[in-house]
């Protein structure tokens, strides 16, 4: 997890040591890590058999928190190394196969997760604001479809990071680590920056962009409904609220990382050439990667287990019951669904009466 910067001499010299190494990250961060591993393992479990058991995926939504889930779950069984490799000082005991594999999954993961995340914000914006001419598009087909897309796109953009991360030694110490070489390799240092590059745009800034103005453009719709259907003022509050928590458990848990990463950026760039603010930003990552990561335990929690349904299901998971054929089980977004169509004949109230009122 850790980038190491170093001149491409024989000897490996660091030009700012071994910056970031404190005792308290040792202690604090695996614990965190551990937390991470069984808090996200159990909740995306839980939210994979309940929609293979009783839920179906007969819904795009549905397919969209399934993917989600099943991108955190293989992320998720790496933080195991990640933990040890930080509680035994950043020593990375586990050969160079798994060094690659696992930072590949990690970075797999923020895109992957990322995406999904933006394609369930871009499915609920036309469910709800658009639900009648939007139906063609939103089918299980196209859902499919999508998500092996964005299995692909991830992939290829987690390539990079698997051909530039090593294990080296340093001080008698194996890492698993990204070398920032100098300026003599320039192609490597272009790469490295372009991953970069990536990371901070099509890992974050561009779908928090969309995920925010879908976001608006739906409590827009709702606020606007909401005039004409009064009765719904309970049911528009709930949709708000989980819409809100959405957004905020994706800031919350991303912009730390990001705004570290872009630090680590300016550093890569030369434009910072300060040891003790390198340290500053060493020490500071494993912790904003620990909250980061910790989207993966807060997305079952928002996505699954707000919805009564969901909840409904989870017992009757937990208490072994039978999937008794008793009629279709409504999805993970039935009140979204539901509240997408009053909300379409809410608006298409206040245009045709405003039609009506132009032509007296």
């Amino acid at each position: 997890m850790q980038n190491i910067t170093a001149e491409e001499t024989k000897g490996m010299n660091l030009t700012c040591g071994l910056s970031g190494r404190h005792q308290f990250v040792f202690t604090v961060v695996p614990i965190v890590y551990g937390c991470n591993f069984v808090i996200g393992i159990v909740g995306n479990s839980m939210v994979v058999a309940v929609i293979y058991c009783y839920i179906k995926l007969k819904t795009v939504a549905n397919i969209f928190v399934l993917n989600l889930a099943v991108s955190d779950l293989t992320f998720l069984i790496t933080l195991p190394m990640w933990a040890t490799f930080t509680a035994s000082g950043y020593h990375w005991p586990f050969g160079e196969f798994l060094c690659k594999t696992s930072a590949g999954l990690a970075i797999f993961n923020l895109y992957t997760s990322i995406f999904f995340l933006t394609a369930l914000s871009i499915d609920r914006y036309l469910a709800i604001v658009h639900p009648m001419r939007s139906r063609r598009f939103r089918t299980v087909m196209y859902a499919w479809i999508t998500c092996v897309l964005i299995w692909v796109f991830a992939f290829l953009l987690s390539v990079p990071i698997v051909l530039t991360r090593e294990v080296h030694n340093f001080s008698n110490i194996t890492m698993c680590v990204i070398l920032h070489p100098s300026t003599v390799n320039y192609s490597l240092q272009e790469l490295l920056l372009a991953i970069s590059l990536m990371k901070s745009l099509l890992g974050f800034l561009v779908p928090f962009i969309i995920i925010i103005t879908c976001y608006c453009l739906i409590v827009r719709a709702l606020l606007r409904a909401r005039h004409i259907q009064k009765s719904s003022r309970s049911r528009d509050d709930e949709v708000l609220r989980m819409l809100a928590a959405a957004v905020l458990a994706f800031f919350l848990c991303w912009v730390p990382h990001q705004i570290f990463h872009f630090i680590q950026l300016l550093i890569q760039l030369k434009v910072v050439e300060n040891c003790g603010i390198e340290d500053i930003v060493d020490t500071a990552m494993p912790f904003t990667i620990c909250i980061a990561y910790f989207n993966s335990c807060v997305n079952p929690i928002v996505y699954g287990y707000v919805g009564k349904n969901f909840r409904k299901n989870l017992l009757r998971l937990l208490r072994c019951s039978p999937n008794k054929a008793t009629g279709p089980h409504p999805s993970i977004s039935s009140k979204m669904s539901a509240l997408s169509f009053r909300a379409s004949e809410a608006l298409s109230l206040t245009v045709k009466s405003k039609a009506s009122s132009d032509i007296k």
